[in-house]
This record gives structure tokens, C-alpha cells and sequence, in this order.
């Protein structure tokens, strides 16, 4: 009992800077709310509609993400489909689209003026239906959300124990009752984290609500702070934000309760599981629901995208374009990458102390790490510019305070994928290295964190994934001559240069294609063949 106390110690003690930085945005949105009349120019009439659209917005986002990615992580993980693989990484993709670039190429294939309304023209269809506000901003955010359930459920299908499918196929379940009985059980934690941060993101997206005209908390701050210059009321919209999100956090985590335990029993060691065989008729619906959704989510944007580009040609020179990306690509990577590992080292005692102590405290330090991620951009930078200029004035206009801001928003990504690795890992393997005179720091080298660590990376991608595309915080906060890809696509899309901003949304998207090629394939190819 001793010893387990002091782990738990130790292990909330290494949480404490993690909880910092995701206290630190809720401070600063107090403070500066109740600094000046930022509470009393509050509306009711006004953000009452916006407060109940956000979270109609994130509720069936989180279904909508589901409703793909389980599906898909099922099928590209654990049949037959043909070019599972491929697909697979296809279905990733999306997820390093920025969303508000995906709604412009969306607009141009399919508005009422767009190429599908132009190709009609000849037989008498000259506008399509408009499909904004809500309709149009689910539909949008969760085209380029699902990865996240996907990419989470996929992880953590590869540790599911296959024994427990076989025994229950042998005694006669269907591949349906299977996988609602055994299968789902253990995946339902990196489900409903996936759901999670796609509801998170909805409720903190601008881009993608202004461009389709669905009013949000999040338009609804950034108008109050660009339009009114009132920082205070920005501030307090935010404190709508933060509560929505540990709102959110805390109905995530009440679904999940006893989901832990039942997560360990359950894991074994690696091992290669028959693809499910698919009949004929499934084999013919599952190839149409990833086409489908690889042509909406990936396919489309990328022949939008890639048909401005071609308009370059013989108006300016495309690889000049090119050549002029890459150093922005370059940055891009670098604070990307540094992001993703402070997030990992970050995140890694939270998540053991959720996974194995419980109780309040760890899920209270998870729950508040969860806010960053909801808010906007623009308030995590304002907090940032706030901090900087008050208590650090050394960080101000430095990569560092860059970085910093992607951390703050992104740790969740980290925590979440962490966790459902954690919650792989069967305590009595530990149990058995510490038994044969194995020390912890041994055990947690050689045992815990190699059987994690799907999960684990899969948390840090995610993050180098998102903090690649980061657009708001990165405009208040980066230094002078510092670009980015997604800072060249915002200059060149807010002048209206849709063909000189797709280049970089294009090697946007070629940088990120190696990460998620080595984050979902290269695990599949190290695993070892099932014996015939």
C-alpha cells in the first residue's frame, strides 16, 4: 500500500505542469472578464441562440464522427476489404486538411455557383441548393473530424484481445453481436475520446461556421474582439466556451465509468487477428461507404485544390510558388514536432494517473486539460500576448510562445490517446517484471510503455497533425518573418487568391501523408503473421 501511494504521488506530482498550462487560459478569461465590464456587456438575446447552436454543432458532430470513423477503422482494421490498407491512410488524410480550406474547396465543387452547378448549366439546372448554417457546418466538420475517431479506434482495435472474438464466434455469435458483445466494450474509451475531440473542435472552429454563416460562441468572440475591439467581452464568451467544454468532458467521462477495468482484463500480448471475411453483398456496401467517403473528404477537396493550383501555370510559375512553401514548410514542421513531444511528456502522467489510481483528483486535472481545446485560437493567443507582455516579456514574438500555444490547446490529443494506450496495458504484465526483480523504471521501459504505445503515438500524431494546420493562435503569436503554410493559405485566401493558396494546402497535405503512413501502416507490418 506504501508503495502505491507514493506512485500515485509521484505521478500527480509530475501532472502538476500539465495542469498548469491547462489552468492557465481559465485565468486569464477570468481575469480579464471581470477586469472591465466584459460580464455585464453579456446578452442574453443574443448569445442564448449561439450558446444552444455551439452545442447542437459539437453533439452531432461527435454522432456524425462516430457514425464514420468506427465503421471505417473496423473495416480497414479487421476485414477483408480489399486495399484496406490504402484506405486506411486515405481515410487519415482528411484530418490534415484545415476545415476552412476543405468548406472553400467544398463551396467551389458544390455551391450554387459552383463546378457541379456550372457542368448542369447545359440541361436547365443553373444554382444548386445552398447548404449552410447548421446543415452545411456539421456536415463540413465532420468530413474533416471523423480521423479522429478514427484514427484512436484504429489504435486501439490492434490491441483488442482476439482470443475473446474467436471464442465467441466458435459458440455461435454473429460478426454483429461479436462486435457489440466483445469488441466495442474495449474499444469504447478511444471511441468516445475520438467523439470527444471532435465536439471540441467544433465548438472552437471559426473558419469553417463564418464561411457557411452559422453563428457560434466562437464567431461570436472573435466579432466582439475584431469588430467591437472589446477583449473583456471576448473573454467572457470564452468562459461560455470553457464551461461548455468541461461539460462535454464530464458526460465523456461519466460514459465511461468502469470502462478502465474492463479495458485491462482484457488485453494480451500482440497478436494477428484473421481478417473478418466480408460476404459478398457487405463486401459491395462497405467498398461504396469508403469511396464515398474518401471521395467527399479527401478525393474532392484535393481535385478543387489541385485544379487552382493548374491555374498557376502560364500565370505565374508553380514551382517559384512551391519554392517560396517550403521554408514556411519547414517552420511549420519544427514547431509541429516540438509541440507534439512537450505534449507527450506532458501527457503521459496524466494519463497513467487517470488509467490507474482513479478518483477525483485525476479526473479533475483531466477534465480541466480538456478546455484549451475548446476555446478559439484567437482567445489562447490573446491569453498568451497577456501573459507574455506581463509576466514574460521574453517570450513575446519567439517560437517559443508558439509552441506554448499549440500545447495548450492540443495536450488533450496527447492525454487522450495516452490514456487508451495506458488502458491497454494488463497490470498484471508489470506485476510479473517487477516479480522477477525487474525495477520500476525497467518495467516501465520495457513493458508498459512498449504496449502503449500505439495508443501513445497515436496521441502525439494527432497533435503534430493539427498544430501543423493552427491558424489563429499562430497569427497573434509568431514572430516577425515566421510562416507557416496555413498562415500563406489565410494572406492568399483572404485577398481571394484561391489559386496561389492551394500550393500550400497541397504540401500541407504531402508533409503529413508520412506520419500517418508510419503511424497506421507501419504497425501492421511489424506485427507477426497469424500461423496457417
Amino acid at each position: 500500500m506504501a508503495a502505491a501511494g507514493r506512485r500515485r504521488g509521484l505521478l500527480a506530482l509530475a501532472a502538476v505542469p500539465a495542469l498548469v498550462i491547462a489552468i492557465a487560459p481559465l485565468v486569464y478569461l477570468a481575469v480579464r472578464a471581470t477586469a472591465g465590464d466584459g460580464l455585464q456587456s453579456l446578452d442574453l438575446a443574443t448569445l442564448g441562440p449561439a450558446t444552444v447552436r455551439t452545442f447542437a454543432l459539437a453533439v452531432l458532430v461527435a454522432i456524425g464522427a462516430v457514425g464514420i470513423g468506427v465503421p471505417l477503422a473496423v473495416l480497414t482494421v479487421r476485414t477483408d476489404l480489399p486495399l484496406r490498407r490504402t484506405a486506411l491512410v486515405l481515410g487519415a488524410l482528411p484530418l490534415v486538411i484545415p476545415s476552412y480550406v476543405g468548406a472553400l474547396a467544398l463551396l467551389g465543387a458544390l455551391g450554387p455557383r459552383g463546378l457541379l452547378a456550372q457542368a448542369l448549366e447545359p440541361v436547365g439546372v443553373f444554382r444548386l441548393p445552398t447548404i449552410d448554417g447548421l446543415l452545411g457546418s456539421t456536415i463540413v466538420l465532420v468530413l474533416f473530424t471523423y480521423p479522429y475517431v478514427l484514427l484512436l479506434t484504429a489504435a486501439a482495435l490492434r490491441r483488442v484481445d482476439p482470443a475473446l472474438e474467436q471464442a465467441a464466434r466458435g459458440m455461435g455469435r454473429g460478426s454483429l453481436e461479436t462486435f457489440l458483445r466483445i469488441t466495442l466494450p474495449q474499444i469504447r474509451s478511444a471511441m468516445i475520446a475520438g467523439a470527444l475531440l471532435a465536439a471540441l473542435y467544433a465548438m472552437s472552429d471559426f473558419g469553417v461556421v463564418s464561411l457557411l454563416r452559422c453563428t457560434t460562441l466562437t464567431r461570436e468572440a472573435f466579432l466582439r474582439y475584431d469588430a467591437l475591439y472589446d477583449p473583456a467581452g471576448a473573454a467572457a464568451v470564452g468562459l461560455i466556451l470553457a464551461a461548455l467544454a468541461l461539460l462535454m468532458v464530464g458526460a465523456e467521462q461519466w460514459t465511461l465509468r468502469g470502462s478502465t477495468i474492463a479495458a485491462r482484463r482484457r488485453v494480451r500480448a500482440r497478436e494477428a487477428v484473421a481478417p473478418l471475411e466480408l460476404q459478398r453483398s457487405a463486401r459491395i456496401a462497405a467498398i461504396a461507404f469508403v469511396t464515398i467517403v474518401v471521395a467527399l473528404a479527401l478525393v474532392l477537396p484535393l481535385a478543387i485544390l489541385g485544379w487552382w493550383a493548374i491555374t498557376l501555370v502560364g500565370k505565374a510559375d508553380l514551382l517559384g510558388q512551391i519554392a517560396d512553401v517550403l521554408p514556411a514548410a519547414a517552420n511549420a514542421v519544427g514547431v509541429s514536432a516540438a509541440a507534439a513531444i512537450v505534449c507527450l511528456v506532458l501527457a503521459l502522467p496524466v494519463a497513467a494517473l487517470v488509467a490507474r489510481t482513479g478518483g477525483r483528483l485525476p479526473r479533475w486535472i483531466e477534465s480541466v486539460s480538456y478546455v484549451g481545446y475548446a476555446l478559439p485560437g484567437i482567445v489562447v493567443g490573446l491569453g498568451l500576448v497577456f501573459f507574455a507582455i506581463r509576466t514574460a516579456p521574453f517570450l513575446y514574438q519567439t517560437v517559443a510562445l508558439v509552441v506554448l500555444a499549440y500545447v495548450v490547446r492540443l495536450l488533450p490529443q496527447a492525454i487522450s490517446g495516452a490514456r487508451s494506450g495506458w488502458e491497454r496495458v494488463d497490470p498484471r504484465f508489470e506485476q510479473a517484471a517487477r516479480g522477477m526483480g525487474r525495477s520500476a523504471a525497467d518495467t516501465l521501459l520495457r513493458v508498459t510503455l512498449p504496449l502503449a504505445a500505439p495508443g501513445i503515438l497515436t496521441g502525439a500524431t494527432l497533435v503534430f497533425l493539427t498544430a501543423i494546420k493552427e491558424l489563429p493562435a499562430t497569427l497573434l503569436l509568431r514572430p516577425n518573418g515566421f510562416d507557416t503554410p496555413a498562415t500563406i493559405i489565410w494572406q492568399k485566401t483572404n485577398v481571394a487568391e484561391y489559386s496561389a493558396a492551394a500550393v500550400p494546402a497541397l504540401i500541407l497535405i504531402a508533409i503529413s501523408v508520412l506520419p500517418v503512413y508510419f503511424l497506421l501502416i507501419r504497425p501492421e507490418a511489424r506485427s507477426p503473421r497469424r500461423s496457417r
